[in-house]
Protein backbone atom coordinates (compact mmCIF):
# COMPACT_ATOMS: atom_id res chain seq x y z
CA UNK A 1 0.00 0.00 0.00
CA UNK A 2 2.55 2.11 1.28
CA UNK A 3 4.66 1.65 -2.47
CA UNK A 4 1.02 1.81 -4.48
CA UNK A 5 1.22 5.80 -2.23
CA UNK A 6 4.69 6.84 -3.62
CA UNK A 7 3.93 5.79 -6.84
CA UNK A 8 1.15 7.85 -7.35
CA UNK A 9 2.82 10.86 -5.46
CA UNK A 10 5.46 10.59 -8.03
CA UNK A 11 3.07 10.26 -11.21
CA UNK A 12 1.35 12.96 -9.78
CA UNK A 13 3.82 15.42 -9.05
CA UNK A 14 5.77 14.26 -12.15
CA UNK A 15 2.93 15.31 -14.23
CA UNK A 16 2.17 18.20 -12.70
CA UNK A 17 6.04 19.18 -13.35
CA UNK A 18 5.44 19.44 -17.20
CA UNK A 19 1.31 20.13 -17.68
CA UNK A 20 2.17 23.96 -18.11
CA UNK A 21 -0.54 26.44 -19.11
CA UNK A 22 -0.42 30.18 -19.99
CA UNK A 23 -3.28 32.23 -19.09
CA UNK A 24 -4.84 34.52 -22.26
CA UNK A 25 -8.17 36.02 -23.25
CA UNK A 26 -9.06 32.65 -24.17
CA UNK A 27 -8.39 30.93 -21.49
CA UNK A 28 -5.60 29.13 -19.68
CA UNK A 29 -3.82 27.76 -22.86
CA UNK A 30 -1.53 24.18 -22.56
CA UNK A 31 2.21 24.92 -22.64
CA UNK A 32 4.04 21.32 -23.89
CA UNK A 33 7.70 21.61 -23.65
CA UNK A 34 8.68 20.02 -27.36
CA UNK A 35 12.83 20.05 -26.98
CA UNK A 36 15.05 21.33 -24.30
CA UNK A 37 18.90 21.78 -23.66
CA UNK A 38 18.91 24.22 -26.54
CA UNK A 39 22.34 26.45 -26.57
CA UNK A 40 20.87 30.09 -28.05
CA UNK A 41 17.84 29.07 -30.14
CA UNK A 42 17.29 31.37 -33.14
CA UNK A 43 14.80 30.13 -35.09
CA UNK A 44 12.57 26.86 -35.70
CA UNK A 45 11.21 25.72 -38.87
CA UNK A 46 8.49 23.19 -39.24
CA UNK A 47 8.58 19.93 -41.90
CA UNK A 48 6.28 18.69 -43.69
CA UNK A 49 6.76 15.23 -42.37
CA UNK A 50 6.48 16.62 -38.21
CA UNK A 51 9.83 16.85 -38.12
CA UNK A 52 11.60 20.26 -37.12
CA UNK A 53 14.54 22.23 -37.81
CA UNK A 54 16.32 24.08 -34.92
CA UNK A 55 18.97 26.54 -35.31
CA UNK A 56 21.67 27.70 -32.60
CA UNK A 57 23.05 31.08 -32.68
CA UNK A 58 26.66 29.65 -32.09
CA UNK A 59 26.36 27.70 -35.62
CA UNK A 60 24.67 24.13 -34.58
CA UNK A 61 21.68 23.25 -36.81
CA UNK A 62 19.88 20.09 -35.03
CA UNK A 63 17.29 17.73 -36.57
CA UNK A 64 14.06 16.78 -34.24
CA UNK A 65 12.04 13.75 -35.21
CA UNK A 66 9.17 14.97 -32.87
CA UNK A 67 9.36 11.91 -31.09
CA UNK A 68 12.12 12.57 -28.18
CA UNK A 69 15.22 12.42 -30.80
CA UNK A 70 17.59 14.61 -32.52
CA UNK A 71 20.74 14.84 -34.75
CA UNK A 72 22.86 17.86 -35.78
CA UNK A 73 23.60 18.29 -39.32
CA UNK A 74 26.74 18.63 -40.82
CA UNK A 75 27.70 21.06 -43.51
CA UNK A 76 26.07 24.33 -42.19
CA UNK A 77 28.27 27.07 -43.38
CA UNK A 78 31.02 28.74 -41.24
CA UNK A 79 29.28 31.84 -39.29
CA UNK A 80 31.09 34.74 -37.40
CA UNK A 81 30.15 33.63 -34.42
CA UNK A 82 30.30 37.15 -32.29
CA UNK A 83 27.99 39.90 -30.24
CA UNK A 84 24.95 39.11 -32.23
CA UNK A 85 26.38 37.44 -35.22
CA UNK A 86 26.24 33.53 -36.05
CA UNK A 87 23.65 30.78 -37.10
CA UNK A 88 20.17 32.90 -37.87
CA UNK A 89 17.14 32.02 -39.17
CA UNK A 90 16.02 28.42 -41.34
CA UNK A 91 12.96 27.89 -43.19
CA UNK A 92 11.96 25.20 -45.41
CA UNK A 93 11.42 25.62 -48.94
CA UNK A 94 7.88 25.62 -49.91
CA UNK A 95 8.26 23.01 -52.52
CA UNK A 96 10.49 20.87 -49.66
CA UNK A 97 8.76 17.90 -50.48
CA UNK A 98 10.01 17.60 -53.77
CA UNK A 99 13.04 19.33 -53.50
CA UNK A 100 14.00 19.04 -49.80
CA UNK A 101 15.70 22.66 -49.59
CA UNK A 102 15.85 25.06 -46.60
CA UNK A 103 17.36 28.65 -46.70
CA UNK A 104 19.44 29.68 -44.05
CA UNK A 105 20.59 33.19 -42.75
CA UNK A 106 23.79 33.73 -41.34
CA UNK A 107 26.61 35.92 -40.55
CA UNK A 108 29.00 35.16 -43.08
CA UNK A 109 33.09 36.12 -42.18
CA UNK A 110 34.59 38.86 -44.70
CA UNK A 111 37.58 40.13 -44.99
CA UNK A 112 36.58 43.25 -43.40
CA UNK A 113 34.48 41.76 -40.51
CA UNK A 114 30.85 40.19 -41.10
CA UNK A 115 28.23 40.31 -43.01
CA UNK A 116 24.15 39.06 -43.23
CA UNK A 117 23.98 36.42 -46.01
CA UNK A 118 21.70 33.64 -47.43
CA UNK A 119 22.27 30.55 -48.59
CA UNK A 120 20.14 27.30 -50.06
CA UNK A 121 21.02 24.10 -49.73
CA UNK A 122 19.26 20.22 -50.09
CA UNK A 123 18.88 18.81 -46.82
CA UNK A 124 19.73 14.80 -46.40
CA UNK A 125 17.44 13.65 -43.61
CA UNK A 126 19.03 10.08 -43.53
CA UNK A 127 22.48 11.44 -43.29
CA UNK A 128 21.39 14.42 -41.51
CA UNK A 129 23.83 16.47 -43.57
CA UNK A 130 23.26 19.59 -45.97
CA UNK A 131 24.07 19.31 -49.51
CA UNK A 132 24.92 21.16 -52.82
CA UNK A 133 24.79 24.58 -50.57
CA UNK A 134 24.92 27.49 -52.58
CA UNK A 135 25.46 31.35 -51.66
CA UNK A 136 22.05 33.39 -53.00
CA UNK A 137 22.90 36.68 -51.42
CA UNK A 138 25.44 38.18 -49.16
CA UNK A 139 25.48 41.92 -47.71
CA UNK A 140 28.27 44.01 -49.36
CA UNK A 141 31.73 43.86 -47.13
CA UNK A 142 32.90 46.77 -44.96
CA UNK A 143 31.52 45.82 -41.80
CA UNK A 144 33.02 45.02 -38.43
CA UNK A 145 31.23 44.71 -35.18
CA UNK A 146 29.10 42.22 -33.75
CA UNK A 147 25.48 43.74 -33.94
CA UNK A 148 22.25 44.20 -35.88
CA UNK A 149 22.56 41.60 -38.20
CA UNK A 150 19.09 41.17 -38.71
CA UNK A 151 18.16 38.92 -39.99
CA UNK A 152 15.07 36.69 -41.29
CA UNK A 153 14.28 35.31 -45.14
CA UNK A 154 10.71 34.73 -46.11
CA UNK A 155 9.41 33.06 -49.21
CA UNK A 156 6.95 35.31 -51.17
CA UNK A 157 4.33 33.76 -53.10
CA UNK A 158 6.63 33.88 -56.59
CA UNK A 159 9.29 31.97 -55.10
CA UNK A 160 11.45 34.89 -54.58
CA UNK A 161 12.94 35.90 -51.09
CA UNK A 162 13.45 38.37 -48.60
CA UNK A 163 16.11 39.07 -46.21
CA UNK A 164 15.81 41.34 -43.63
CA UNK A 165 19.49 42.82 -42.73
CA UNK A 166 20.33 45.27 -39.81
CA UNK A 167 22.26 48.55 -40.40
CA UNK A 168 25.59 46.87 -38.28
CA UNK A 169 25.41 49.60 -35.83
CA UNK A 170 26.55 52.12 -37.91
CA UNK A 171 23.63 53.94 -38.26
CA UNK A 172 23.74 56.56 -41.62
CA UNK A 173 24.31 53.68 -43.94
CA UNK A 174 20.80 52.98 -43.81
CA UNK A 175 19.81 55.80 -46.11
CA UNK A 176 23.05 55.27 -47.97
CA UNK A 177 21.35 52.64 -51.34
CA UNK A 178 25.32 51.91 -52.13
CA UNK A 179 25.20 49.69 -49.20
CA UNK A 180 22.73 46.79 -47.96
CA UNK A 181 22.75 48.37 -44.31
CA UNK A 182 19.45 48.50 -42.72
CA UNK A 183 17.36 46.97 -45.63
CA UNK A 184 15.03 44.43 -46.67
CA UNK A 185 16.71 42.62 -49.97
CA UNK A 186 14.77 40.96 -52.53
CA UNK A 187 16.44 37.90 -54.89
CA UNK A 188 15.24 34.98 -57.13
CA UNK A 189 15.38 31.71 -55.93
CA UNK A 190 18.90 31.28 -57.79
CA UNK A 191 20.20 34.54 -56.56
CA UNK A 192 19.57 36.62 -59.22
CA UNK A 193 18.15 40.27 -58.92
CA UNK A 194 14.18 40.28 -60.03
CA UNK A 195 13.69 43.15 -63.13
CA UNK A 196 10.59 44.31 -60.53
CA UNK A 197 13.33 45.29 -57.80
CA UNK A 198 12.96 49.05 -57.63
CA UNK A 199 16.44 50.27 -57.71
CA UNK A 200 17.69 48.07 -60.75
CA UNK A 201 19.45 50.24 -63.30
CA UNK A 202 19.29 53.66 -60.58
CA UNK A 203 23.00 54.70 -60.48
CA UNK A 204 24.60 53.98 -57.33
CA UNK A 205 22.14 51.81 -55.77
CA UNK A 206 22.35 48.49 -54.87
CA UNK A 207 19.69 46.52 -57.19
CA UNK A 208 18.83 43.96 -54.64
CA UNK A 209 17.39 46.37 -51.63
CA UNK A 210 13.47 46.40 -51.54
CA UNK A 211 12.97 49.25 -49.05
CA UNK A 212 15.38 50.56 -46.74
CA UNK A 213 16.28 52.70 -43.56
CA UNK A 214 15.39 49.96 -41.06
CA UNK A 215 17.69 49.93 -37.73
CA UNK A 216 17.74 45.51 -37.11
CA UNK A 217 14.60 43.83 -38.05
CA UNK A 218 14.34 40.45 -36.99
CA UNK A 219 11.07 39.53 -37.78
CA UNK A 220 9.54 39.28 -40.98
CA UNK A 221 6.41 37.01 -42.09
CA UNK A 222 3.74 36.97 -44.92
CA UNK A 223 0.18 38.27 -43.74
CA UNK A 224 -2.70 35.90 -45.98
CA UNK A 225 -2.88 38.27 -49.05
CA UNK A 226 0.99 37.96 -49.72
CA UNK A 227 1.63 41.18 -47.94
CA UNK A 228 5.41 41.48 -46.12
CA UNK A 229 5.68 42.73 -42.61
CA UNK A 230 8.51 43.09 -40.29
CA UNK A 231 9.67 44.04 -37.07
CA UNK A 232 12.81 45.91 -35.90
CA UNK A 233 14.40 47.16 -32.98
CA UNK A 234 14.45 50.87 -32.31
CA UNK A 235 16.73 52.11 -29.66
CA UNK A 236 15.16 52.92 -26.10
CA UNK A 237 12.09 53.22 -27.38
CA UNK A 238 10.22 52.94 -30.54
CA UNK A 239 10.51 49.49 -31.75
CA UNK A 240 8.54 48.83 -34.91
CA UNK A 241 6.05 46.51 -36.76
CA UNK A 242 6.18 48.14 -40.60
CA UNK A 243 4.21 46.89 -43.47
CA UNK A 244 6.90 46.70 -46.18
CA UNK A 245 6.17 48.71 -49.56
CA UNK A 246 8.46 48.42 -52.61
CA UNK A 247 10.96 50.79 -52.93
CA UNK A 248 10.11 52.51 -49.53
CA UNK A 249 12.57 54.64 -46.91
CA UNK A 250 11.17 53.56 -43.57
CA UNK A 251 13.52 56.43 -41.51
CA UNK A 252 15.66 55.40 -39.73
CA UNK A 253 18.12 56.79 -38.39
CA UNK A 254 16.46 60.04 -39.69
CA UNK A 255 13.21 59.73 -37.66
CA UNK A 256 12.24 57.59 -35.42
CA UNK A 257 9.85 57.49 -31.86
CA UNK A 258 12.75 55.94 -29.60
CA UNK A 259 15.67 57.96 -28.32
CA UNK A 260 19.55 56.73 -27.98
CA UNK A 261 20.17 54.97 -25.34
CA UNK A 262 22.32 57.92 -23.72
CA UNK A 263 18.32 59.93 -23.86
CA UNK A 264 19.53 62.35 -26.79
CA UNK A 265 17.24 62.77 -29.73
CA UNK A 266 17.02 60.75 -32.58
CA UNK A 267 17.26 62.66 -35.84
CA UNK A 268 14.76 64.82 -36.76
CA UNK A 269 11.86 64.10 -35.10
CA UNK A 270 9.19 61.17 -35.63
CA UNK A 271 7.87 62.14 -39.02
CA UNK A 272 9.42 63.74 -42.33
CA UNK A 273 8.06 63.65 -45.85
CA UNK A 274 8.92 60.91 -47.74
CA UNK A 275 9.32 58.29 -45.20
CA UNK A 276 6.91 55.88 -43.57
CA UNK A 277 5.01 55.72 -40.57
CA UNK A 278 5.00 52.33 -38.15
CA UNK A 279 1.76 50.98 -38.58
CA UNK A 280 2.22 49.57 -34.38
CA UNK A 281 5.33 50.74 -32.34
CA UNK A 282 6.42 49.86 -28.85
CA UNK A 283 7.78 52.35 -25.98
CA UNK A 284 9.06 50.91 -24.12
CA UNK A 285 10.67 48.90 -26.20
CA UNK A 286 10.11 45.32 -26.08
CA UNK A 287 13.04 44.10 -28.36
CA UNK A 288 11.09 42.28 -30.73
CA UNK A 289 12.28 39.17 -32.51
CA UNK A 290 9.98 36.34 -34.05
CA UNK A 291 7.05 37.26 -36.26
CA UNK A 292 3.90 35.19 -36.62
CA UNK A 293 0.37 36.32 -38.95
CA UNK A 294 -1.48 33.59 -37.56
CA UNK A 295 -4.37 31.51 -39.95
CA UNK A 296 -7.16 30.91 -36.74
CA UNK A 297 -6.74 27.33 -37.30
CA UNK A 298 -6.38 26.13 -33.45
CA UNK A 299 -7.82 29.80 -32.13
CA UNK A 300 -10.38 31.27 -34.74
CA UNK A 301 -10.55 34.08 -32.04
CA UNK A 302 -6.99 35.56 -33.09
CA UNK A 303 -7.36 34.88 -36.69
CA UNK A 304 -5.54 37.68 -38.68
CA UNK A 305 -3.57 38.44 -35.40
CA UNK A 306 0.39 39.57 -35.06
CA UNK A 307 2.55 37.40 -32.13
CA UNK A 308 5.62 38.97 -31.66
CA UNK A 309 8.43 37.58 -29.25
CA UNK A 310 10.06 39.84 -26.57
CA UNK A 311 13.55 38.98 -25.91
CA UNK A 312 13.66 42.00 -23.06
CA UNK A 313 10.11 41.75 -21.17
CA UNK A 314 9.68 37.39 -21.77
CA UNK A 315 6.13 37.54 -22.94
CA UNK A 316 4.84 36.62 -26.93
CA UNK A 317 2.93 40.06 -27.51
CA UNK A 318 -0.52 39.83 -29.65
CA UNK A 319 -0.87 42.32 -31.75
CA UNK A 320 -5.31 42.74 -32.74
CA UNK A 321 -5.40 43.88 -36.39
CA UNK A 322 -8.26 45.45 -37.88
CA UNK A 323 -7.46 46.39 -41.66
CA UNK A 324 -4.18 47.95 -41.53
CA UNK A 325 -4.63 48.86 -38.38
CA UNK A 326 -2.88 47.16 -35.14
CA UNK A 327 -3.29 47.48 -31.70
CA UNK A 328 -1.71 45.99 -28.87
CA UNK A 329 -4.18 43.15 -27.42
CA UNK A 330 -2.64 41.17 -24.81
CA UNK A 331 0.86 39.64 -23.63
CA UNK A 332 1.04 35.75 -23.51
CA UNK A 333 3.46 35.32 -20.39
CA UNK A 334 4.57 32.26 -18.35
CA UNK A 335 7.81 30.88 -17.21
CA UNK A 336 8.58 29.73 -20.66
CA UNK A 337 8.81 32.39 -21.78
CA UNK A 338 12.39 33.42 -21.41
CA UNK A 339 13.49 35.59 -23.93
CA UNK A 340 11.49 34.18 -27.08
CA UNK A 341 13.41 34.44 -29.89
CA UNK A 342 10.96 32.93 -32.56
CA UNK A 343 7.30 31.99 -32.75
CA UNK A 344 6.26 30.24 -35.53
CA UNK A 345 2.40 28.49 -36.38
CA UNK A 346 2.20 24.68 -36.87
CA UNK A 347 0.67 22.79 -39.08
CA UNK A 348 -2.46 22.25 -37.04
CA UNK A 349 -2.25 25.92 -36.06
CA UNK A 350 -0.64 25.59 -32.46
CA UNK A 351 2.01 28.35 -31.66
CA UNK A 352 5.22 27.17 -31.48
CA UNK A 353 8.20 29.50 -29.86
CA UNK A 354 11.48 29.19 -28.80
CA UNK A 355 13.12 30.38 -25.56
CA UNK A 356 16.74 31.58 -25.18
CA UNK A 357 16.48 31.50 -21.11
CA UNK A 358 14.52 28.03 -20.73
CA UNK A 359 16.61 26.72 -23.31
CA UNK A 360 13.86 25.03 -25.19
CA UNK A 361 11.24 24.70 -27.81
CA UNK A 362 7.22 24.86 -26.59
CA UNK A 363 4.24 24.81 -28.21
CA UNK A 364 0.62 26.41 -27.46
CA UNK A 365 -2.32 24.60 -27.84
CA UNK A 366 -5.90 24.24 -26.29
Amino acid sequence: MQKLLIAVMICFFGMSATAQTINSSLGALKVTNLAKGLDEPWAVAILPDGRYLVTERKGRLWLFDGQGGRQRISGVPKVFDSGQGGLLDVVAARDFVQTSEVFLTFAKPQSAGAGTALVVAKLDQEQARLDNVRLLFEMKAGNAGGVHFGSRVVEAPDGSLFVTVGERGNRPLAQDLSMHNGSVVHVSRSGQVPDGNPFVGSNGALPEIWSYGHRNPQGAALDASGQLWVVEHGAKGGDEVNRIKRGANYGWPVISYGAHYSGQKIGEGNAKQGMEQPAFYWDPSIAPSGLMIYSGKMFPEWKGDFFVGSLKFDHIARLDRKGETLSGAEQLSSRETGRVRDVREAPDGAIWFLSVDRRGLFRISR
